[in-house]
């Protein structure tokens, strides 16, 4: 906190008990022992002129020297000063009296004296007010005065000292008349070189002769400002386009006082303009012939920039589509949780898609919905931040890929049945000479029975060790055949589990929006890193989701969900679940058996293939009914720790 600061006299107590102490005395008292001092002063100059007058006084004439004592006191301190005054006069008179007693004592002229050291002092304490107010208006009027001179002083530097301006002042007739440091470092000339001359010499020679100069002026003088952009020269001849402002001044009355003139150099910003301009529409000619979608967000996702290829692919105009949210072109759950994504990379800096890319799936202006290749990319301008999206469409790909799949899936067919050929083939020729060897051995068992002699009891013993090694090796004939058509090993590698399921559902769900089916995810924070065969664990989630769109066709209510949660020690469970039917009991035994399926065109190896690929990833597959309707299908895989990975 700060105090008031007073003036003050310092003493320094050099002795004593407060020895090394300053005392501080306010300014105030400081003038009252100022102005008595200066009283007492008068008082004895007063008497002095007594003793050199005496000689020269009669009677009462010396008590008027004393009089005039008042009267100086007065004027120099007011009333409390010609007061003082007067009682000191009236003792030194008292003293003069009965040191020297007047031989002719006139009471009149000292009663006259008194009565005018009275009204001077009465005059003095009416007249101390005004004295007061008028010390105090000096006072301001010196502060404003001070105050005024360091505000044009300052102004003067503010001016001077401002960079790349020229700031100047010309008359009614157009002559220079202020020029400030600034103007001669842009335009050359000095202060005394310029002052006196015509504006005129700023403009280049065309524009003197067009008469440029005045008409600018009569502008300024109309419009009482304007500005523009023009070119002007500079000492050394040199031509520059300028910034011009000018604005007539003018006196209290309306009458033009002059034009004042702030100049800048805008021919690197001109440059600047021109060359954005030019980018601008080089970007623009780019957006419009890129054959892939391309659109801009900013930080809230507001669509910024649309694409030519983005307006025919989601069937928005630029116009409409920009200030929305980007969401609008998704569909549900990413339209939901989008801005929670953006928000989070923001605030965290996890990416989820930002310079990594996926698929997933889009929505079109009719509602529709196809699979997309997104790429993000952001970029961070001064204090804004932009992320620009690249999208490939992906249904054309996807179609053909289905075709191809359902090509392979004739051929794959049709090799099963060559397969399944050759492989009966094989196992009857492999297996015939075991399986007679077999027959054989106990037809001979059975009639050495029959005849119940005790002595055949070892060629009994002998002939049913034939027949049991002849059945093992029927048994490892099969397990020969099923490792020749088993896959091999996995190719396991560290996923993200949302990642990895909601690209299989991209797929899974080409055409189930059009459908009237609705798609939720749930997915365990907790439950993300996991050890499979990425492309087999999709083709698993491919099949189960497709199964669930199929069985839901003559349903009323369709909806489908897939959700992850931890499953134990080391396990994460997927699950997928429908509205549909459901799945028979006496099917369900046995659904996952091959040529076991629930469909009339079924083959009934999908839910078999996909027990196998879980259980080569180290999970189980099973069914459960769905409370209030329907199946959920539940498979397991290996959970892992990223930490853990690391340090391996």
């Amino acid at each position: 906190m700060q105090f008031p600061q007073r003036d003050t006299i310092r003493r320094d107590n050099s002795s004593g008990p407060f020895a090394g102490m300053t005392i501080g005395v306010p300014r105030q008292t400081r003038r009252v022992w100022l102005l008595a001092s200066i009283t007492v002063a008068i008082v004895l100059a007063a008497i002095v002129a007594r003793y050199t007058l005496k000689p020269w006084l009669v009677a009462g004439e010396p008590y008027f020297v004393f009089c005039l004592a008042v009267l100086i006191a007065a004027v120099a301190g007011g009333p409390r000063q010609a007061l003082i005054a007067a009682l000191l006069s009236i003792l030194a008179g008292i003293g003069f009296e009965i040191a020297e007693p007047s031989t002719i004592f006139d009471p009149i002229s000292v009663a006259t004296a008194l009565v005018l050291a009275g009204g001077i002092i009465l005059f003095a304490a009416g007249n101390a007010p005004w004295q007061r107010r008028s010390r105090k208006d000096n006072e301001r009027v010196a502060v404003r005065l001070q105050a005024g001179a360091a505000a044009a002083e300052e102004l003067g530097l503010l001016i001077d000292g401002a960079q790349g301006y020229a700031i100047y002042m010309l008359d009614p007739e157009g002559v220079v008349t202020i020029w400030n440091e600034g103007a001669e470092r842009l335009k050359g000339w000095s202060e005394l070189e310029v002052v006196g001359e015509h504006c005129a010499i700023f403009y280049p020679a065309d524009a003197v002769d067009a008469g440029k100069p005045a008409h600018d002026l009569a502008r300024a003088q109309d419009l009482g400002k304007f500005e523009e952009d023009d070119w002007r020269v500079r000492k050394d001849g040199s031509e520059f386009l300028a910034h011009v402002s000018i604005t007539a001044l003018r006196n209290e009355d309306g009458t033009l006082r002059g034009f004042g003139k702030v100049v800048r150099d805008a021919t690197e910003e001109r440059a600047a303009e021109t060359a954005l301009k030019a980018n601008a529409m080089h970007l623009r000619s780019i957006l419009a012939t890129v054959p892939d979608a391309m659109i801009v967000i900013d930080e809230e996702g507001s669509i910024i920039s649309f694409s030519a290829a983005a307006e025919k692919l989601f069937g928005y105009s630029e116009v409409e589509i920009t200030g929305s949210n980007v969401s609008r072109l998704m569909p549900s759950p990413d339209k939901d949780r989008h801005d929670g994504y953006l928000r989070g990379y923001l605030e965290t800096g996890e990416r989820r898609i930002i310079g990594i890319g996926r698929m997933v799936l889009a929505c079109r202006r009719d509602g529709s919905t196809f699979p997309m290749e997104l790429s993000v990319g952001e970029a961070v301008s001064g204090k804004q931040r932009v992320f620009t999206g690249f999208i490939r469409d992906l249904s054309e790909q996807h179609a053909t890929q289905e075709r191809l799949e359902e090509l392979q899936s004739d051929l794959i067919h049709v090799a099963r049945v060559s397969a399944m050929g050759t492989m009966a083939s094989t196992l009857a020729h492999e297996l015939n000479q075991p399986i007679t060897a077999v027959a054989n051995y106990v037809e001979a068992v059975r009639d050495l029975l029959a005849e119940g002699n005790r002595d055949d009891m070892p060629m009994i013993s002998e002939a049913l060790n034939d027949a049991a090694g002849e059945a093992i090796r029927a048994g490892q004939i099969v397990r020969r055949l099923r490792d020749f058509v088993a896959r091999g090993e996995v190719e396991k590698t560290v996923e993200n589990l949302p990642e990895l399921i909601t690209e299989a559902a991209a797929l899974g769900l080409i055409g189930a929006r059009e459908r009237g089916v609705q798609s939720h995810f749930q997915f365990d924070p907790g439950a993300s890193q996991v050890l499979v065969d990425k492309v087999q664990i999709q083709q698993v989630l491919i099949n189960l989701i497709r199964n669930a769109v199929e069985a839901m066709v003559s349903e009323v209510d369709r909806r489908v969900w897939v959700s992850t949660c931890r499953d134990g020690k080391g396990m994460i469970r997927v699950t997928v679940a429908d509205t549909g039917p459901g799945v028979p009991a006496h099917v369900a035994d046995q659904l996952f058996t091959a040529f076991v399926t629930t469909k009339s065109d079924g083959m009934g190896l999908g839910l078999s293939i996909c027990r196998t690929i879980v259980e080569a990833n180290g999970g189980r597959i099973y069914l459960e009914p769905r409370e209030g309707g329907g199946s959920q299908f539940h498979f397991t895989v290996v959970a892992t720790d990223p930490e853990t990975i690391d340090d391996g």
